[in-house]
């Protein structure tokens, strides 16, 4: 009896060690918008969100506390002066990609974020669609539920500016 005893003990204990003591996996909502602005106008805004986990406190993997956001169109860009009914194509779209996902304080969050913005726009005086392209990767901290612009850059033809804004709130 006694030996049963210490056995279902010994089991008890190695089941509160495994179950009862682990860091539960938080989970974090992102929301990202990628914004075309003049001045203080918004011309065009496009929203991206996901649900990812963050990475347990003692891990180190940059792996682990993320994911990735993929959406794209096939558009004809140029024929490159073959024939008519011939055409070379081009992903236009928005590749968002976020790792090492982790609560550095109970109100901040840092994210490692890859973004890739692709578009089109038809430029008056230009026989072709103006193709772009904004590449851009960053540790980045962000407060929770704060709108944050992580990345912005100019654009080199004209006055409008490429915005990537984030807001972060944590899953319940």
């Amino acid at each position: 009896m006694r030996t049963s005893m210490l056995g279902l003990m010994a089991v008890t204990i190695a089941a509160g060690t495994c179950f009862g003591q682990a860091d539960p996996l938080k989970f974090y909502k992102l929301d990202f918008v990628v914004k075309e602005v003049e001045g203080t106008k918004v011309l065009n805004s496009r929203s991206y969100s996901m649900i990812v986990p963050a990475v347990l406190p003692g891990q180190q993997n940059t792996q682990e506390g993320g994911g990735s956001i993929r959406t794209a169109s096939r558009v004809p860009l140029s024929n490159n002066g073959l024939s008519a009914n011939s055409y070379n194509y081009g992903d236009i779209g928005v590749n968002i990609d976020c790792r090492a996902l982790h609560e550095i304080q109970p109100s901040d969050l840092s994210v490692y974020i890859t973004a890739d913005i692709n578009s089109t726009s038809n430029e008056p005086n230009l026989p072709a669609p103006v193709t772009r392209s904004n590449r851009w990767s960053s540790l980045v901290i962000v407060p929770l539920k704060k709108p944050t612009v992580v990345y912005a850059s100019d654009d080199a033809t004209s006055k409008r500016q490429l915005q990537l804004e984030l807001t972060a709130t944590p899953v319940h």
